[in-house]
């Protein structure tokens, strides 16, 4: 059976929740409520483990805020001897509008410190991400504020078909591959 991680970015504590910050720990929510499994507490996280045909998914929400991202990542990673192909990460994107999915084999931060945390502990940005679009509708300079506000009504009206979507691009990335996960999702 073929093993993922899939580290699910956010930060942990109620006044995160629903925030564009935790789009990450939204998707893997949605993703233990449709799998019918719980997350437990577990080193640097919670994690849920989900059964999609002939892969075992990992879904870690790492409990070390999201700019140390890269604790959580390295441990299970290790822990767990997978190659670097096997992890995927999901975050939240600001570049990207609401809604919208892209999957990289690899590529940079821009700018992101979770993943800047996750690059610099693993020593490589040649890593997978699922980069979930939150938008940017913010003024200059208060980028923190919106990214660590909370969707608003309209938004997390949509989110349920969202994270369906995102859902199955990751079941796509571990079943089929990270190109066919582009071909699909990446609109």
């Amino acid at each position: 059976m073929k093993r993922y991680l899939i580290t699910c970015l956010g930060n942990i504590g109620p006044e995160y929740a629903g925030t564009r910050h935790n789009a990450g720990f939204m998707l893997g929510d949605h993703m233990t409520e449709e799998a019918g499994v719980s997350f437990t507490s577990c080193r640097y996280g919670d994690m849920a483990k989900v059964k999609v045909k002939n892969c075992e998914l990992m879904l870690l929400k790492p409990s070390t805020f999201m700019n140390l991202s890269g604790v959580a990542v390295r441990y299970w990673m290790n822990k767990e001897k997978l190659p670097l192909e096997n992890l995927l990460v999901i975050v939240d994107d600001i570049a990207l509008p609401f809604g919208a999915i892209r999957i990289r084999k690899q590529g940079s931060d821009a700018g992101h410190n979770g993943l800047r945390n996750i690059a610099s502990e693993l020593g490589t940005q040649n890593y997978a991400r699922l980069r979930f679009g939150v938008g940017n509708d913010f003024p200059k300079g208060c980028q923190v504020d919106y990214v660590l506000g909370k969707f608003p009504p309209e938004e997390m009206a949509e989110m349920p078909a969202l994270l369906k979507k995102a859902s199955e691009a990751v079941k796509a990335f571990c079943l089929s591959g990270a190109d066919f996960a582009m071909t699909h999702f990446n609109k």
